[in-house]
Protein backbone atom coordinates (compact mmCIF):
# COMPACT_ATOMS: atom_id res chain seq x y z
CA UNK A 1 0.00 0.00 0.00
CA UNK A 2 2.82 2.66 0.54
CA UNK A 3 4.63 1.62 -2.44
CA UNK A 4 1.40 2.48 -4.53
CA UNK A 5 0.74 6.02 -2.08
CA UNK A 6 4.35 6.47 -2.61
CA UNK A 7 3.87 6.27 -6.66
CA UNK A 8 0.76 8.29 -6.81
CA UNK A 9 3.08 11.23 -5.34
CA UNK A 10 5.90 10.26 -7.53
CA UNK A 11 4.01 10.72 -10.72
CA UNK A 12 1.89 14.22 -9.34
CA UNK A 13 5.21 15.67 -8.93
CA UNK A 14 6.41 15.00 -12.10
CA UNK A 15 2.79 15.95 -13.30
CA UNK A 16 3.61 19.26 -11.45
CA UNK A 17 6.74 19.65 -12.64
CA UNK A 18 5.87 19.52 -16.18
CA UNK A 19 2.98 21.91 -16.05
CA UNK A 20 5.21 24.77 -14.29
CA UNK A 21 7.77 24.22 -16.98
CA UNK A 22 5.15 24.67 -19.80
CA UNK A 23 4.13 21.77 -20.55
CA UNK A 24 0.30 22.65 -19.84
CA UNK A 25 -1.82 23.89 -22.90
CA UNK A 26 -0.77 25.71 -25.53
CA UNK A 27 -1.78 30.04 -25.60
CA UNK A 28 -4.81 30.61 -27.44
CA UNK A 29 -4.42 33.24 -30.90
CA UNK A 30 -6.61 35.74 -28.39
CA UNK A 31 -3.75 35.04 -25.72
CA UNK A 32 -0.97 35.44 -28.47
CA UNK A 33 -2.23 38.39 -29.95
CA UNK A 34 -2.95 40.06 -26.73
CA UNK A 35 0.93 39.34 -25.64
CA UNK A 36 1.84 40.66 -29.30
CA UNK A 37 -0.60 43.87 -28.58
CA UNK A 38 1.15 44.74 -25.21
CA UNK A 39 4.68 43.85 -26.66
CA UNK A 40 4.28 45.68 -29.82
CA UNK A 41 1.38 48.28 -29.09
CA UNK A 42 -0.80 47.47 -31.84
CA UNK A 43 -4.28 49.13 -32.45
CA UNK A 44 -7.85 47.06 -31.97
CA UNK A 45 -7.41 46.72 -35.53
CA UNK A 46 -4.20 45.50 -35.80
CA UNK A 47 -4.90 43.13 -32.56
CA UNK A 48 -8.43 41.54 -34.56
CA UNK A 49 -6.67 40.43 -37.58
CA UNK A 50 -3.53 39.26 -35.55
CA UNK A 51 -6.12 37.07 -33.81
CA UNK A 52 -7.48 35.95 -37.49
CA UNK A 53 -4.15 35.22 -38.41
CA UNK A 54 -2.99 33.19 -35.44
CA UNK A 55 -6.83 30.70 -35.84
CA UNK A 56 -6.02 30.34 -39.18
CA UNK A 57 -2.74 29.11 -38.46
CA UNK A 58 -3.94 27.12 -35.48
CA UNK A 59 -6.47 25.05 -37.65
CA UNK A 60 -3.22 24.31 -40.52
CA UNK A 61 -1.08 23.26 -37.17
CA UNK A 62 -3.51 20.79 -36.59
CA UNK A 63 -3.92 19.67 -39.54
CA UNK A 64 0.07 18.98 -40.39
CA UNK A 65 0.06 17.14 -36.90
CA UNK A 66 -3.08 14.93 -37.44
CA UNK A 67 -1.22 13.86 -41.14
CA UNK A 68 2.02 13.87 -39.86
CA UNK A 69 1.12 10.91 -37.64
CA UNK A 70 3.39 11.09 -35.19
CA UNK A 71 5.95 11.57 -37.80
CA UNK A 72 8.19 14.49 -36.43
CA UNK A 73 10.80 15.08 -38.94
CA UNK A 74 7.99 15.52 -41.65
CA UNK A 75 5.68 17.15 -39.22
CA UNK A 76 8.46 19.91 -39.13
CA UNK A 77 9.22 19.86 -42.41
CA UNK A 78 5.44 20.82 -43.07
CA UNK A 79 5.34 23.32 -40.21
CA UNK A 80 8.22 25.57 -41.52
CA UNK A 81 6.32 27.38 -44.45
CA UNK A 82 3.17 27.62 -42.52
CA UNK A 83 5.79 29.71 -39.61
CA UNK A 84 7.34 32.09 -42.16
CA UNK A 85 3.57 32.63 -43.71
CA UNK A 86 2.34 33.58 -40.52
CA UNK A 87 4.98 36.03 -39.45
CA UNK A 88 4.75 37.22 -43.22
CA UNK A 89 1.15 38.17 -42.66
CA UNK A 90 1.43 39.57 -39.32
CA UNK A 91 4.18 41.81 -40.67
CA UNK A 92 2.00 42.94 -43.36
CA UNK A 93 -0.19 44.54 -40.29
CA UNK A 94 2.37 46.08 -38.54
CA UNK A 95 3.90 48.97 -38.69
CA UNK A 96 7.68 49.60 -40.05
CA UNK A 97 8.29 50.05 -36.17
CA UNK A 98 6.59 47.34 -35.01
CA UNK A 99 8.02 45.01 -37.06
CA UNK A 100 11.15 45.71 -36.38
CA UNK A 101 10.42 44.95 -32.90
CA UNK A 102 8.16 41.70 -33.66
CA UNK A 103 11.76 40.41 -35.63
CA UNK A 104 13.50 41.13 -32.77
CA UNK A 105 11.05 38.79 -30.94
CA UNK A 106 11.57 36.51 -33.71
CA UNK A 107 15.41 36.53 -32.97
CA UNK A 108 15.29 36.24 -29.51
CA UNK A 109 12.14 33.32 -29.71
CA UNK A 110 14.62 31.55 -31.89
CA UNK A 111 17.76 32.17 -29.71
CA UNK A 112 15.80 30.62 -26.83
CA UNK A 113 14.70 27.62 -28.78
CA UNK A 114 18.14 26.83 -30.19
CA UNK A 115 19.49 26.97 -26.47
CA UNK A 116 16.77 24.48 -25.54
CA UNK A 117 14.36 27.10 -23.53
CA UNK A 118 11.18 26.32 -25.79
CA UNK A 119 9.28 29.61 -27.32
CA UNK A 120 7.35 31.44 -25.44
Amino acid sequence: MKKILLLCCFLLGITAISRAQGGGMRMSAEDRAKQLQTQLKLTDDQTAKVVAIFKTQATKRDSIRTAANGDRDAMMQAMMPLMKDTNDKIKAVLTTEQVAAYEKILQERMQKMQQGGGGN
